[in-house]
């Protein structure tokens, strides 16, 4: 193990985009805990992957939330899997794997309860345990199953299908047995989840003729939305008026707008994250 470790540091918050070299400050030289420095119960964490999520954005507003804020020169919050360098917890062993949200540091001292120990599956990749068996998958896992209820013979709309929930979520509306057309920002994208992953169908939003391709590809017929927080774009055609078929972008609510699909429908809104810096009334 290495005698100093980096990490990274809020240094300015945000106030629209991520500004590289002045949202976040690497710092250097830490001197690198021992085992001798471990109490009962805390492991040294090494860090392999650390997870780059949507949620990360919302926990730099220093805004109430679910979390509170990360502070001004506090170790960025995150997700990361890693190795167990030493251990004085037996659920721990040395050279064992384990995710939790660590944060973004090379190293840590951490307590074992704050962990879960993860072991990659058969065929499977360490980074796996972050992607489509972490959060992003278990997201559209359950959104889609339980929330959604998908089953064969549906047709499926998957918007922001191109990121790491949504095109897990349509491979698993496919699997399922259901038509499955995404939404995502360019041809390109598009094309990948057709060619790909499997998908029926694909459109780029930011296709001028979009709401006309939209309503051609449906034909009116929605039975799951999976709402992967794109459906309310700051700029024309937007996904959700076209969906719903509904009045002006600030009047739009989700029980107005569940109110004019099927009853049988359902819509899964799995994220709001393009909204954080949009005025929606109604939401």
């Amino acid at each position: 193990m290495a005698s100093t470790y980096q990490t990274v540091t809020l240094a300015k918050r945000p106030k629209d985009n991520i500004v590289p070299g002045e949202t976040f400050k690497l710092n250097k030289n830490n001197k690198a805990p021992s085992a001798a420095d471990l109490k009962d119960g805390e492991v040294i964490f090494e860090s392999n992957y650390l997870s780059v999520d949507p949620a990360m954005r919302g926990w730099l507003n220093d805004t109430r939330s679910y979390l509170p804020p990360v502070q001004i020169d506090e170790i960025m919050r995150g997700g990361a899997i890693g190795t167990i360098k030493a251990s004085k917890d037996p659920n721990f062993p040395v050279g064992s794997y384990a995710s939790g949200l660590v944060g973004w540091t090379e190293l840590a001292v951490v307590k074992g309860k704050s962990l879960e120990r993860v072991q990659v599956p058969k065929g499977g990749r360490l980074t796996d345990l972050m992607a489509v068996l972490g959060i992003t998958g278990l997201t559209a896992y359950f959104g889609l199953l339980d929330v959604g209820k998908v089953k064969a013979g549906d047709f499926v709309v998957v918007s922001g299908a191109a990121g790491a929930t949504g095109s897990v979520a349509g491979q698993i509306a496919k699997l399922k047995g259901a038509t499955v057309l995404g939404i995502a920002g360019s041809d390109d994208k598009c094309r990948w989840l057709v060619d790909e992953l499997g998908f029926d169908g694909a459109l780029n939003y930011k296709d001028k003729d979009y709401a006309k391709k939209f309503r051609a590809a449906t034909k009116d017929l929605i039975d799951v939305f999976f709402d992967n927080g794109e459906c309310i774009p700051p700029y024309d055609g937007d996904l959700t008026l076209t969906v719903f078929q509904s009045g002006a972008k600030s009047s739009t609510s989700l029980s107005h707008a569940r109110s004019l699909m099927p009853d049988s429908s359902c819509v899964a809104v799995c994220a709001f994250l393009s909204y954080l810096r949009e005025d929606i009334d109604g939401y």
